[in-house]
C-alpha cells in the first residue's frame, strides 16, 4: 500500500466515515474542508481510490459528491467557444495569452466557484453528506487552487476534501 493510499483508507476515510466528520476534518465552521495532498504521478491510482472511497462511504449510508474540477475547466471553457478554438487560440496567441484569457473565463465569465457550488449537494446535511473534489492539476497554470478555497468560504456546508497533486514546500507552503 502506498503512502497516500494508507493516509487515504487509514486517516481520511475514518474521519469522513464518521457520524460528524466536520470538527476533525477543519477547526473553523465556516471553512468545512479538507486539502489531501498527494504525489501527481499518483494521479491515475487516486481517481481508482477515489472510486473505491465513494463506494466504502455510499455503503456507510453517506451521500457522496465527485466533483472533477477538470470537467468544471472544460464547461466554462465550451461556454465561450468549442474547445477546438482554444487549441487554434493558442497556436495563433500563444500559450501566455491563451493562460491569461483562461483565467479571465473562471474568474470572471464563467466563474470556477460558481461551477463547483452547482455541483455542491443542493439539500446539504453535513452529517451524510461528503464532498470530494479532484482533477485539481488540470487548473494549472491558469487559475490557482488556493483561490477557489477562499472563494468557497461560507458556501461549503457539506464536509469537502479537495485533493490537490503536489509537494511540501516547508512547513505549511505547497506547490
Amino acid at each position: 500500500m502506498s503512502e497516500f493510499q494508507n493516509r487515504l483508507r487509514n486517516d481520511l476515510e475514518p474521519i469522513l466515515a464518521s457520524g460528524d466528520p466536520r470538527q476533525k476534518i477543519s477547526a473553523y465552521h465556516d471553512m468545512p474542508y479538507a486539502l489531501f495532498r498527494y504525489d501527481p504521478e499518483e494521479e491515475f491510482e487516486l481517481r481508482g481510490e477515489l472510486t473505491l472511497l465513494k463506494t466504502r462511504l455510499e455503503q456507510k449510508s453517506k451521500r457522496v459528491i465527485r466533483i472533477s474540477l477538470a470537467d468544471c475547466l472544460f464547461t466554462a471553457l465550451g461556454s465561450v467557444s468549442p474547445l477546438g478554438d482554444w487549441f487554434e487560440a493558442e497556436r495563433a496567441e500563444g500559450v501566455d495569452n491563451v493562460i491569461q484569457t483562461i483565467s479571465n473565463v473562471l474568474e470572471s465569465h464563467t466563474p470556477l466557484v460558481d461551477l463547483v457550488a452547482r455541483q455542491m449537494p443542493a439539500d446539504p446535511d453535513p452529517k451524510s453528506d461528503v464532498v470530494l473534489i479532484n482533477r485539481t492539476g488540470a487548473l494549472f497554470p491558469v487559475y490557482r487552487t488556493f483561490s477557489l478555497l477562499e472563494q468557497l468560504k461560507g458556501r461549503v456546508v457539506a464536509p469537502t476534501v479537495l485533493f490537490y497533486p503536489g509537494h511540501l514546500d516547508g512547513a505549511s507552503g505547497l506547490r
